[in-house]
């Protein structure tokens, strides 16, 4: 059949995975170190995972695919829809309890959040802490500025990605900046993206 599906530019790829987190299906694996459709039939051409690309190597198209298999993406995927599983890995998650050589540090893909985000987000956890360390904070009502906290983290530990999830409220560009900063000094090339989020809880931009 002709439907919409998605598809991957390996020439932009860089194999940083994103899109392997993003996508909730299981559809797509890294391989040869470069992201790749693998299953046809678990792809439901929606493009959960474009969003998370920051190389912008996914699109969607019409092509010759199977049909969307939900029954095997369920099974496979041990999915329920009338119970979400918290998608929180570690303990704590507040920014400022987090210790630079904590174990669930190591080899991840973090996400830091600004911690109204969670509630104004419907889908925080499947769309956005899944398979993601989680740390979240509030620059202003902490009173914290975090940059040496973060560049510790990303120093000494082998960060495989940052995800940056803010509110589009003044406030939350502190915590911004005080990423930036730390990924800076941290000397390491980190793919890092960011997504704003509106008051009325709406991804309204991804950088």
């Amino acid at each position: 059949m002709i439907r919409k599906i998605v598809s991957i530019d390996k020439e932009k790829c860089n194999g940083c995975g994103l899109c392997v987190i993003g996508c909730h299906e299981n559809a797509i694996k890294i391989i040869d170190g470069k992201a790749e459709l693998v299953k046809d039939d678990y792809c439901d051409g929606l493009g959960d995972c474009l969003p998370h690309c920051p190389k912008d190597a996914i699109s969607i198209i019409e092509r010759e695919a199977k049909a969307y298999d939900i029954d095997a993406v369920i099974n496979e995927n041990n999915v329920t829809f009338h119970h979400q599983e918290s998608n929180l890995k570690q303990w704590p998650c507040q920014i400022k309890l987090v210790s630079s050589n904590a174990q669930f540090l190591a080899n991840c893909h973090l996400l830091i959040a600004a911690d109204c985000a969670a509630y104004s987000y419907a889908n925080f956890h499947k769309d956005f802490m899944n398979k993601r360390i989680t740390l979240i904070g509030c620059p202003k009502l902490d009173n914290t500025d975090y940059s040496e906290r973060f560049t510790s983290i990303l120093k000494y530990n082998n960060i495989k990605s940052v995800t940056l999830v803010k509110m589009e409220v003044p406030c939350c560009s502190g915590l911004e900046k005080m990423l930036q900063k730390a990924l800076t000094a941290c000397e390491k090339n980190i793919p890092y993206s960011v997504r704003v989020i509106s008051v009325k809880g709406e991804v309204i931009k991804c950088y």
